[in-house]
């Protein structure tokens, strides 16, 4: 049961009109802290960790490894949106919120410190995994959270307006991620190996000093707090994640939906720059056009989530991943052209394409579950969807990549693929734009079709 006993607050239109405002900024810059370490550690795996952490393997094998790495993350962060998700929807949102970024922002400036292979061997490695371990269940209950903080705090019109500003914070902290790696590696290759790709993760404390100040700041969710105070009337209901498993099929979907979303977002963040070093572009230059692509991102997730408000989220979300698929060819043959200008432009596009999956997505799952076991719902599903969609893509690409003699071709259809079963899933459940988040009554049944 909750510990949040008083009476659901009354505030003048002004007041939770300056409430709204700063828990969006603080949705924005917790995901721009998830981001941010999420690219500086993807984009370490990619160019770094291989001789740094793995220098007694050959290259390939190397880089494989280091995405291995990568992966660990992504397989701790379902269950740390099982954990933040429970306490979240039983003791609130605040407080599992002000925990996941300290977790986060701890974890990235210790990576910054970890001694290379050369000092203490393979300690080394097992340090990094246990880091990202660590961070990946931190992870898995950041973005949930900061999603419903803002929808819940918004108006029924601007729901997916209010919690696009969760996602968007993500494409900024890839421009700023990206950026920061990127003026890395303008170091020489040596020191860009042995000190300096340490500069960014270190950086990240002061994103994280001024994210936790933000965080304290602001005010529970008016709809958690209004759940809680029905709830003391009534027995105590099951815990959150019995709620969300007695309906497997909105689990299901709510999963399935977002794998295309991660698969796209790992492959290029990881592969990408690699195939583009691979084609004969600089890293710094590769690295400075994907952080800027951020920008355009984070603009189209906020253009996206207002658009579903109107139009709705499915059609949206649908239409992405059509064009993603039908695109990733052509746009994976710039990026491997060697032309900066043409890598720049491929990276752009993708990330607007997957703006038109992002900016609908958060209020799309909010609205699946009823309040009671939100936070859980929604941390699940989306931390499922990175684990299947993002967590072992790396490696897997890499892997197709080798075993076809560096052939595109595998890449392309397993992102094809990625993307149908998303389009499919979207389908099979009904628009959420109208749903009463706050009584959970349009979402009994979880939204799906019959």
């Amino acid at each position: 049961m909750s510990t949040t006993t008083e009476r659901v607050r009354v505030l003048t239109p002004e007041q939770k009109d300056k409430e709204v405002r700063r828990v969006i900024a603080s949705s924005f810059l917790g995901s721009v802290i998830e981001y941010y370490d999420f690219f500086i550690y993807a984009s370490a795996a990619s160019l770094v960790f291989a001789p740094v952490f793995f220098s007694n393997l050959d290259p390939l094998a190397g880089t494989i490894a280091s995405l291995a790495t990568f992966a660990a993350g992504y397989v701790a962060r379902p269950i740390g949106g099982l954990i933040f998700g429970h306490f979240g929807d039983r003791l609130g949102r605040k407080k599992m919120l002000v925990l996941s970024m300290a977790g986060m922002g701890i974890g990235s400036f210790l990576m910054g410190l970890i001694p290379p292979a050369d000092a203490i061997g393979s300690w080394g490695a097992v340090m990094l995994v246990t880091l990202r371990v660590v961070q990946g269940i931190c992870v898995g209950g950041e973005w949930g959270g900061a999603a419903l903080m803002s929808l819940e705090h918004a108006k029924a019109k601007k729901r997916g307006f209010a919690a696009s500003f969760a996602t968007a914070g993500s494409s900024f902290g890839t421009f700023l991620g990206t950026g920061a790696m990127g003026l890395a590696a303008l170091l020489p290759h040596d020191a860009f190996i042995t000190w300096g790709w340490r500069i960014p993760f270190l950086a990240s404390a002061a994103l994280l000093v001024l994210g936790l100040i933000i965080r304290a700041k602001v005010s529970e969710s008016p709809v958690f707090e209004a759940a809680m105070a029905a709830q003391e009337e009534k027995k105590r209901e099951s815990a959150p994640l019995v709620e969300v498993l007695r309906h497997p099929k909105i689990l299901i979907l709510t999963t399935l939906s977002c794998i295309s979303l991660f698969s796209m977002s790992a492959m290029i963040s990881t592969f990408g720059p690699t195939y583009a070093v691979a084609g004969g572009a600089s890293s710094s230059s590769v690295l400075f056009g994907l952080s800027i692509s951020g920008l355009f991102s984070s603009a189209g997730v906020l253009v996206f989530g207002k658009l579903s408000d109107t139009l709705g989220r499915r059609w949206l979300m649908m239409a992405g991943g059509i064009a993603v698929a039908l695109l990733t060819y052509p746009l994976f043959a710039a990026i491997g052209s060697g032309t900066i200008a043409l890598v720049f432009i491929a990276f752009v596009t993708l990330k607007v394409l997957y703006s038109m999956i992002y900016g609908p997505m958060a209020a799309f799952l909010a609205e699946q579950y009823p309040p009671r076991s939100r936070y859980t719902g929604i941390s699940l599903s989306y931390q499922l969807a990175s684990l299947i969609g993002a967590g072992f893509t790396p490696v897997i690409l890499a892997s197709l990549y080798a075993a076809s003699g560096k052939d595109i071709g595998p890449v392309i259809w397993f992102m094809m693929g990625m993307c149908a079963i998303s389009v499919v899933a979207v389908f099979l459940t009904r628009e959420t734009k109208d749903n009463d988040i706050m009584t959970g009554a349009a979402a009994k049944d979880f939204a799906t079709k019959p």
